[in-house]
């Protein structure tokens, strides 16, 4: 083999095989690029309820949420009631997460002897780095009154007990310490009061969350009445504070509403925050991994 023909052997070889290391290096940055795309923000809020209405936030796969809410009395009403803690209403529940972007959730009320269920659904989830910069969450339920019935002489129907509701959930985990979310709602009840009132209730949720420390946070939970309002009531309020806990996610807050699921807050609510018809509750979370994901 002559000189010449060595040297371009040689030459073709170090080309072709820069060549080959560049595209392993290309393939390799794709791969970074497209790892961090299906990175997502995480934390929004720490429970998947701001106080009263339910957050951007989704249980993972396999995990269980046991909930117990507990809502008492006015505090005006004074020492005689205990400052409302002589009366108590609760509301007992198990979340589902069946995959990290769907969940469901049934739950049990003793305000009005109500049963719900619901199923949560995320098609968008704002991206870290990159993505989409919000997060968007569908969530649709219902509830049932067991209550016996007020009239007993007249005719009544299973389907005078049914409510559903419909919810879009758009939010943004804005830093660390700031979330915040809107969520236009719609409550439908298949029997009301009077024939002149309005069967379907629509609302918009407002959610906020501020970090205070490492373990605790203000969240604030505000739902105006847009239309269809019950008569006499007013637009649920709540503030309080998310303490976690381990495994628990623990809330104090202080809120004008008594009912714990949608369609007993927004058309139930007949206490006047700014008035000081203020209750004190409080929510508690237990998050249990029942199915362990798959690596």
């Amino acid at each position: 083999m002559s000189k010449i023909t060595y040297i371009l052997l040689t030459a073709c070889f170090v080309i072709t095989a820069a060549n080959t290391i560049q595209a392993q290096d290309q393939d390799l940055l794709s791969m970074v690029k497209d790892s961090a795309k299906k990175e997502y923000a995480t934390g929004a809020f720490k429970s998947t309820r701001v106080i009263n209405g339910q957050s951007m936030e989704l249980l993972g796969k396999g995990v269980l949420d046991v909930r117990i809410l507990h809502r008492f009395g006015l505090i005006s009403e004074g020492a005689k009631e205990f400052f409302g803690l002589d009366q108590a209403s609760m509301r007992m529940g198990f979340d589902y997460g069946i995959t990290d972007n769907l969940s469901v959730g049934v739950g049990r009320s003793t305000l009005d002897k109500e049963l719900d269920g619901f199923f949560k659904f995320r098609p968008i989830r704002q991206g870290a780095g990159g993505g989409s910069p919000v997060s968007v969450v569908w969530v649709s339920g219902v509830t049932v009154q067991t209550m016996p019935w007020a009239d007993t002489t007249r005719k009544n129907y299973f389907s005078s007990r049914v409510a559903y509701y419909h919810q879009i959930i758009i939010g943004r985990k804005f830093s660390n310490a700031f979330s915040l979310q809107v969520s236009p709602i719609m409550v439908h009840r298949n029997l009301v009061a009077k024939a002149d009132q309005e069967n379907n209730t629509w609302a918009l949720g407002i959610g906020g969350r501020l970090k205070l420390s490492k373990r605790t946070a203000f969240v604030v939970d505000y739902h105006p009445i847009l239309a269809g309002r019950e008569p006499g009531t007013k637009d649920p309020l709540s503030m309080g504070f998310d303490i976690e806990t381990g495994g628990h996610v623990f809330q104090l807050h202080f809120s004008n509403s008594t009912g714990m699921n949608e369609k007993a807050f927004l058309t139930g609510t007949r206490d006047d925050f700014w008035k000081g018809d203020i209750r004190f509750g409080f929510n508690l979370s237990r998050v249990f991994q029942v199915n362990k994901k798959k690596k």
